[in-house]
């Protein structure tokens, strides 16, 4: 049997919970749906320095204190790895692998993932010396030399918690400046350990077969190609919405990703929309936190406004 809520929230990152706390709070039935572990982005990081509240404090940490906050009025969490939604009108159907549920409106969640190289040895050796992950796999590099693919906020900070560990790290970057806020360029380039290569392009994660010990790139200045020794590669070059699930729903724009107006409403009634997901300029903790409880409110008037029109039909 289907089984059925007020809302389902697919993906438990700092949006989704949000969402699923504002929504329990008012009385709602709620599932948060989320194909790992909640949390999302926020357990690929190490210290997180701009959430309001903490001057700085684990990743982890934080996933842990906001399920359990998101949780305290009723909302229900269970895994699923999400297919594809229908829309019934007054009802939506979540597909996933773990079977169907129906639910008057649905959060839209599902955060943003890191975009690939798709150069040759990316792929041979994930997991072998190539991660997007420093947090999960920095460790496995102390005291050895690791190039991080990047010059955006992400690329500067896991260069930044790399550095800790590493006996050298170096930025590969294809322009000739960063992109990373000022702050962490400051810090960045005041740490010893840390080395720059510019206009560089990527051609090739070099290794033996069992590890990686250069990276190829193209020098787009000269044209020239030079080999960097490095024993760990970490790419960081962008994010790319995870909105496949939803492509039957029109919500989408042709990037990818969810428009939404101020409220988190998308054009299909009953479909909202938080977080890295959405259409916008800044991706941060703070903002998504600040989506999902305009968007657990949504869903209670919305809610509310589907009730009434019920009630009126009924009645006539």
């Amino acid at each position: 049997m289907t089984k059925k809520y007020d809302v389902i929230v697919i993906g438990a990152g700092p949006g989704g919970m949000t969402a699923a706390l504002y929504a329990s709070r008012s009385n709602l039935s709620v599932l948060m749906l989320d194909r790992g572990i909640y949390g999302g982005q926020m357990n690929n990081t190490a210290e997180i320095e701009n959430y309001p509240g903490f001057k700085s404090i684990l990743g982890p940490e934080l996933s842990e204190q906001m399920y359990a906050s998101s949780i305290q009025f009723g909302a229900q969490f269970a895994y699923g790895t999400v297919s594809d939604v229908e829309d019934h009108g007054d009802y939506k159907t979540v597909k996933t692998d773990d079977g169907d549920y129906d639910s008057k409106a649905i959060v839209i969640a599902t955060g943003a993932e890191h975009k690939h190289l798709n150069v040759p040895g990316e792929d041979q050796y994930s997991g072998m010396g190539v991660s997007y992950c420093a947090v999960c796999d920095g460790a496995f590099f102390k005291n050895r030399e690791v190039a991080v693919i990047g010059g955006g906020d992400s690329a500067v900070e896991e260069g930044l918690y790399l550095a800790q560990l590493a006996s050298k790290v170096t930025i590969v970057h294809r322009r000739d400046q960063l992109r990373a806020q000022k702050i962490l360029q400051r810090r960045a380039f005041a740490n010893d350990k840390i080395d720059f290569v510019w206009n560089a392009q990527v051609e090739e994660i070099v290794g033996d077969g069992q590890k990686i010990e250069n990276v190829k790139y193209r020098d787009k200045v000269t044209g020239e190609e030079k080999l960097l020794p490095a024993s760990g590669v970490f790419i960081y070059v962008g994010i790319e919405p995870m909105t496949d699930a939803f492509k039957n729903l029109g919500v989408l724009n042709d990037a990818g990703w969810i428009e939404t107006n101020e409220e988190t409403h998308t054009k299909v009634p009953g479909v909202f929309a938080v977080g890295d997901v959405r259409e916008k300029h800044l991706r941060q903790i703070a903002n998504a936190v600040g989506e999902g409880g305009l968007a657990g409110q949504a869903v209670f008037e919305y809610l509310q406004e589907l009730g009434d029109k019920t009630e009126t039909a009924t009645t006539k």
